[in-house]
């Protein structure tokens, strides 16, 4: 079946067709109407209720069709604008918040997510290592008047996981005023720390975005990870984290759920937030997610969850027909390049779909075992394209 994805509008967005989400959506739907003062921030690919993806031969959304919900939400995201500094909560924790509070808290499920650049991409994720968050705090003299000399006291005496939360907890309940007073203090006396550090274009970036607000002294106590594209970042339950810049591919369990505490205009639940989160330090090269390698073609990225793994496929341009094995579960493929006749088994039998970039092509359980990407349309390119499925390839 080929789908429609469900284009989102947030102001984070890119604008216009400066957005891959815009120029995806564009090449998969001929109906779609760009308006270049528009932001086009996420297109989603699935069942999820906020955005079920629709089944172009029938108009019907595909939940209605597989009569069940996919394990997985499927996503690609243009950001312009840092997103909001968040956790996911753990499954216990999203089905007590959506009991108590569903207005906020759509769906009782955990959220643990994959990120894959599409583009340079930047993101604030985890803790940084205690001593390196103290050695900050001790640079930038605000940080140490804001959060005050116990909590400060503590963490040169013990840098470890109490010292980091109660120096965060200080950070994030303290007063507005002093907050802007601290931003403020930072950016007028402290460009050449800020520059030395590799921290003043998002500093800078994040103050004008979010003026006064606190998720910006954040990035004091976060790893600021550079991806390139092909690189990925895995967010499992409670790690904090906030996506910056760039373009992704994004897949997690099939869930809307979102604790923020920073960097938002919208609700922040920050005694949930430092509730929820996990005060654990960490450098940033381990923040990098490593695919494996199946062949010349194909990757996978295989998270230690089971709602979902991500397939990458690159076949060249003088490839003739690539076979790809798949298990028996309903999986998503979206293209982001080059042409080829991708043939499958169907309940109705066998079947052709031309793929093109923007192509998004539910594969159903009957196709397993395997499915071909034949040569299409000469167009030069290199195809390229990623599937979203149960992580079937999760070591037990």
């Amino acid at each position: 079946m080929e789908l429609t994805g469900w284009v989102k509008n947030y102001e984070w967005g890119k604008i216009g067709i400066n957005s891959a989400v815009a120029q995806l959506a564009m090449a998969n739907d001929p109906d779609f109407n760009l308006n270049e003062e528009e932001t086009y921030a996420e297109m989603w690919m699935g069942t999820h209720i906020c955005g079920v993806s629709i089944v172009k031969e029938t108009g019907e959304t595909l939940d209605r069709v597989l009569k069940e919900d996919l394990p997985y939400l499927f996503k690609v995201l243009s950001i312009n604008k840092a997103l909001s500094i968040q956790v996911h909560p753990n499954k216990c924790e999203a089905e007590r918040l959506h009991a108590e509070r569903p207005e906020l808290y759509k769906d009782p499920n955990h959220k643990p997510e994959l990120a894959i650049a599409l583009t340079p991409f930047l993101a604030l994720v985890g803790f940084l290592p205690t001593e390196d968050i103290r050695d900050n705090i001790d640079e930038f003299q605000p940080l140490t008047k804001l959060i005050g000399k116990e909590a400060v006291d503590e963490i040169h005496e013990k840098p470890n996981a109490e010292s980091l939360k109660l120096c965060y907890e200080r950070l994030m309940k303290a007063d507005d005023a002093d907050v802007d007073k601290c931003i403020k203090e930072i950016s007028k006396h402290y460009q050449k720390e800020l520059k030395e550090n590799e921290l003043l274009d998002v500093f800078n970036k994040t103050s004008k975005e979010f003026p006064g607000d606190v998720g910006v002294l954040s990035i004091f106590f976060m790893n600021l990870v550079r991806l390139q594209p092909g690189q990925a970042i895995y967010l499992g339950a409670n790690e904090i984290h906030a996506y910056l810049e760039g373009e992704c591919i994004e897949c997690m369990a099939c869930s809307d759920n979102v604790i923020r505490a920073g960097l938002t205009p919208k609700f922040k639940d920050v005694d949930q937030l430092l509730e929820s989160v996990i005060f654990e330090g960490a450098p940033a090269h381990r923040k990098i997610f490593v695919p494996y390698r199946i062949d010349d073609t194909m990757q996978v990225y295989s998270p230690p969850v089971n709602d979902f793994a991500v397939i990458h496929i690159s076949i060249k341009h003088s490839t003739d027909t690539y076979k790809l094995r798949l298990e028996p579960f309903g999986s998503i493929l979206l293209t982001l390049a080059g042409v080829r006749r991708l043939h499958l088994k169907t309940k109705d039998g066998p079947k052709e779909i031309i793929l093109t970039r923007g192509s998004i092509v539910y594969i159903p359980i009957e196709a397993a075992p395997e499915i071909e990407f034949q040569p299409g349309e000469d167009c030069g390119d290199d195809f390229t394209a990623y599937i979203a499925t149960f992580n079937y390839f999760k070591k037990a």
